[in-house]
């Protein structure tokens, strides 16, 4: 898309008066005036074609002379093509037949006053610093950057000024002054009309950045600080967005529980950010939602959440009004969507969370609902309050089940929305995706890990309609460091490295497999050793536990060969979940098995990696008619085969227990009070099962899990 660098707007006119800004053209019959020169020729052009002015004689328009306040509002409320009625009455006594109508129009829409309660000043000149406050009230232009520093520029003229400025309608005298007490010339004031004219005139451009699924990942913050300074240095007035799952996956998040990542947050200035799944991970803990609640609290931005319930929840009772639309969101608070004014135009931000958070995370009593409906009921209320701008802060994946929820589906069932801004499925979206319909939408995701800064802009028509957008992810691995962001980081990183370091005693001979795409498919040597300790913590609380089942999706990263670290262990299984043991049955068991394969050979954090057992699928089966064999390991070393009628003892986490990952059967057992919960969590399990093991382990791929189509 080709880019003005300057700052665009179709600013949205006074809303006091039915103002509709005539696009600029140039006159047929362009001016003959001899004392205008190529510098004004355009503009003083547009106000004769405007009907704003005859000239100051009929050969000359006056260009250097100092204009009256007469004159000024006599082309400002034609240009502007306001209700000019003669008979109107302003109040003022010194008002000239010819200029009745257009004073008492610019008195009626606010843009300015007399110079007493009966006295307009016709004759009076006017200053610059005066006719900025006209022409920014006007054009309702509003400030984007706070850079100006004229000397001369005081409060009362200052936004006024540092709009103009932003919107290329001028610039000062000099550098340091602006000449607020100059008079203005009749030539530059034409200059002035004509560009703030342009402005209200173009099509709109929203520029934005957006971040997802960082996952306390914040190595390189200090990246993402040069990334995001390098595009608001072309883009003043752009968003930053962030679509969720800020909570867990690193030590950062362990031992700071986001508060790290927030602090960073607050400073690169985001605007809105919604919920991921994962920021509901703690809710089972002794402490429920605190620090998700904390995190909210000390945020420096709203969130949106439109289809998320915290009623329930009375730690979230001061911070929800998911229940409002706001154009005067707080920060630390949480609201259903909200009106954001970016260069004059108002547009819609609202947030949707995956249904499947019920599934996959511990949300205990935060409830979710049905994104569709939300998201039309959003689009609505937008629509009744004028917004024709709409952006979707989804966590919902971008291709993600259609059984639950996904931005491809919104986009093709949702009318209205423009743009989706993503996260869930980690997709790493180089280009943006449209989505065509009666209008586009465009969608955007930018990978996992902070790895990229997404950038996007659009341009929409004075409809509402994209008409343009260029999108793309900035890679972070290869900028230069912001110095002070990598200053203040280093306090967190040293806590950090002194827990990675600290090493448990026990060295791999192997490297133990966590890669996302192996443990969500099949058996791995880290899966196996996992589940191993597992069964082992499980056994020394009830000897009868026989097997033991660990869902892929908690395995998150591989350990190295060599020593093993503490650090190592929790960014392996960060979610701190604890120990539970079902008594179940075994069709009950042999349907989660057929559910751990639903998605083979397709990845799927559901998928289970076993101890006490083996078996077989067939993934080339329907779904629900896989297991081909499962076979339960017996006192003596050998195998018998998994019985439907049979009560067994399965270790598991409380997460996977608990229904997470749609175990439903699970759930089922859970709900029937078949579940012991001795409370140990994963990581201290399994790192006192590694020390249990001597010095070294060496773990392997045993054929515990074998898909026979393959």
């Amino acid at each position: 898309m080709s880019k003005n660098k300057k700052v665009w707007s179709t600013t949205a006119l006074a809303a006091t008066a039915a103002v509709a800004v005539s696009a600029p053209a140039v006159s047929a019959d362009s001016h003959q005036f001899e004392d205008v020169g190529d510098r004004y020729t355009e503009a003083v052009d547009f106000l004769v074609e405007q009907g704003a002015t005859q000239g100051y004689t009929e050969t000359t328009f006056g260009t250097y002379k100092p204009i009256k306040r007469v004159d000024a509002a006599v082309q400002l409320a034609n240009v502007l093509n306001l209700d000019i009625d003669d008979d109107a009455d302003h109040g003022f006594t010194d008002v000239p037949d010819r200029a009745q109508g257009a004073v008492a129009a610019l008195k009626e829409a606010g843009i300015t006053e007399g110079k007493t309660e009966t006295t307009f000043g016709s004759h009076d000149q006017i200053s610059r610093g005066e006719l900025a406050i006209w022409i920014a009230e006007g054009f309702n232009l509003e400030p984007v950057t706070n850079a100006v520093d004229f000397e001369d520029v005081s409060n009362r003229y200052f936004e006024a000024v540092q709009a103009l400025v932003d919107y290329g309608i001028t610039n000062g005298i000099s550098e340091t002054e602006f000449g607020v007490w100059d008079d203005a010339k009749r030539g530059d004031y034409a200059v002035f009309l004509h560009r703030a004219a342009e402005v209200s005139d173009d099509d709109f451009e929203l520029e934005l950045m957006h971040t997802n699924d960082t996952h306390g990942n914040i190595d390189n913050i200090a990246q993402t600080k040069t990334a995001v300074d390098n595009f608001r240095s072309q883009n003043p007035a752009s968003l930053l967005l962030s679509a969720g799952d800020v909570f867990s996956g690193t030590l950062y998040f362990q031992e700071f529980l986001g508060q790290a990542d927030l602090d960073f947050m607050n400073q690169l200035g985001y605007d809105a950010m919604t919920f991921g799944n994962h920021e509901f991970d703690l809710g089972s803990g002794d402490n429920g939602h605190q620090a998700l609640q904390e995190f909210v609290n000390n945020a420096e931005f709203p969130f949106v959440a439109s289809n998320v319930d915290f009623s329930q929840d009375e730690l979230f009772d001061d911070i929800d009004k998911t229940d409002i639309v706001t154009a005067d969101a707080k920060d630390g608070e949480i609201y259903s969507g909200l009106t954001m004014k970016v260069k004059g135009e108002e547009v819609g931000v609202f947030g949707l969370t995956t249904e499947e958070t019920a599934d996959i995370s511990s949300p205990e009593d935060i409830t979710f609902s049905d994104y569709l409906e939300e998201a039309e009921a959003m689009v609505s209320e937008f629509e009744s309050r004028g917004v024709d701008k709409v952006i979707a802060l989804t966590h919902i994946g971008f291709d993600d089940a259609e059984r639950y929820d996904n931005d491809l589906t919104l986009a093709e069932e949702v009318d209205g929305l423009d743009i989706i801004v993503g996260g869930h499925t980690h997709s790493e979206i180089t280009e943006p995706r449209v989505v065509e319909g009666d209008e586009p939408t465009v969608i955007v995701q930018t990978g996992e890990y902070n790895n990229n800064l997404g950038t996007l802009e659009v341009e929409f028509d004075q409809n509402g309609v994209i008409t343009d957008y260029e999108g793309e992810l900035v890679a972070l691995e290869n900028l230069p460091a912001d110095e002070d962001f990598a200053t203040q980081l280093e306090p967190y990183t040293e806590q950090i490295e002194a827990i990675q370091q600290e090493e448990i005693g026990v060295s791999t001979e192997v490297e133990l497999n966590g890669e996302r795409a192996d443990v969500r498919t099949g058996e791995t040597n880290l899966g196996n050793l996992i589940t191993d300790g597992m069964l082992w913590k499980a056994q020394q609380i009830n000897p009868e536990t026989q097997i033991a089942v660990s869902n892929g999706g908690g395995i998150r990263a591989s350990i190295d060969e060599g020593p093993i670290t503490l650090g190592e262990i929790l960014t392996v299984m960060p979610f701190g979940n604890a120990l539970g043991i079902m008594n179940i049955q075994g069709s009950e068991f042999k349907a989660a098995l057929e559910h751990s394969v639903s998605t083979a050979p397709e990845p799927g954090g559901q998928f289970l990696h076993v101890a006490g057992m083996n078996f077989e699928y067939d993934s080339s089966q329907p779904v629900g008619e896989r297991i081909v064999s499962a076979e339960v390991l017996q006192d003596d070393g050998s195998y018998a085969p998994l019985q439907d009628d049979e009560m067994y003892y399965v270790a598991s986490n409380l997460f996977t227990i608990q229904g997470g990952d749609d175990y439903t059967m699970f759930e089922e057992v859970y709900n029937d009070n078949r579940v012991s919960e001795p409370g140990f969590m994963d990581y201290d399990v399994f790192t006192q099962y590694l020390q249990s093991q001597g010095d070294t382990v060496s773990p392997e791929v045993e054929g515990r899990i074998v898909d026979v189509n393959e």
